[in-house]
């Protein structure tokens, strides 16, 4: 395997913040020091790939051909970002891929940010050699998913939207870890909700594992204990570095 082969590059693009850093493939560590600015004001596409440009020119790898990359918090399918969570609704029906190649001089792999957390969980985490179906879900402002079956991704999930019977807002509103700040929750309080999340998910899809990722799994302790489930459920191994890894 060549050098070039063995490292990427991988930025994590969220509403708040860019992340960046260059990956080992093999073990699935970053071998560089973590890049974060902030997501620009508005989130329009011009500003993100000046963002973008910058955290690599930090990086060091801006004239480095890497391979490279990119989390970003939506739809995407065929290179299209297809809706738009957190960012400028110009993102919607947006060739977000193929603008960032010709922005960035370089050939890129663009995808949904739940997505590439659940392939670093799969390849490199929680999930490594997990058969049948995991899915993994981010809890952060909203809940972000990722189905994969036998290790392969099937994208686009959002299982984040699923609807609550006679209610109006959908399950991430009621069971993100920002409803838990939002209405003051305790853990166990909270954790009453992530139940009937997890039960609706376990009726559905009768999955195989659980993973649970986002800042908020590095408190697991303090909330999957409170879980009666009949599916195995693990906090993520790469938590807010997942994107960058899975990308």
């Amino acid at each position: 395997m060549s050098q070039a082969a063995r490292r990427a590059v991988g930025v994590d693009i969220g509403g708040t913040g860019i992340k960046a850093g260059v990956v080992d493939l093999a073990a699935g560590d970053l071998v560089s020091d973590r890049i974060k600015v902030a997501t620009p004001s508005g989130a329009e596409p011009d500003d993100v790939l000046q963002a973008v440009a910058h955290v690599l020119r930090d990086l060091g790898v801006e004239e480095e051909k890497l391979p490279l990359g990119v989390a970003f918090p939506a739809i995407v399918k065929s290179g299209r970002t297809l809706s738009a969570a957190n960012v400028s609704p110009k993102w919607v029906d947006f060739a977000a891929e193929e603008f960032f190649e010709r922005g960035l001089g370089r050939d890129i792999h663009f995808a949904n940010d739940a997505d590439v957390a659940g392939i670093a969980e799969v390849r490199y985490g929680a999930a490594k050699g997990a058969r049948g179906l995991t899915i993994l879900t981010t809890l952060g402002t909203g809940i972000g998913s990722a189905l994969i079956y036998d290790g392969t991704l099937i994208p686009n999930s959002e299982l984040g939207h699923l609807s609550r019977t006679g209610h109006t807002k959908d399950a991430e509103a009621y069971a993100a870890y920002s409803a838990k700040e939002r209405d003051d929750l305790s853990w166990e309080k909270w954790a009453k909700r992530l139940q009937w999340y997890y039960s609706h998910l376990e009726f559905l899809f009768s999955p195989d594992l659980f993973v649970v990722g986002g800042g908020v799994s590095k408190h697991a302790d303090e909330f999957l204990p409170l879980l009666d489930l009949n599916t195995p459920i693990l906090p993520a191994v790469h938590r807010n570095n997942a994107g960058i890894i899975g990308a």
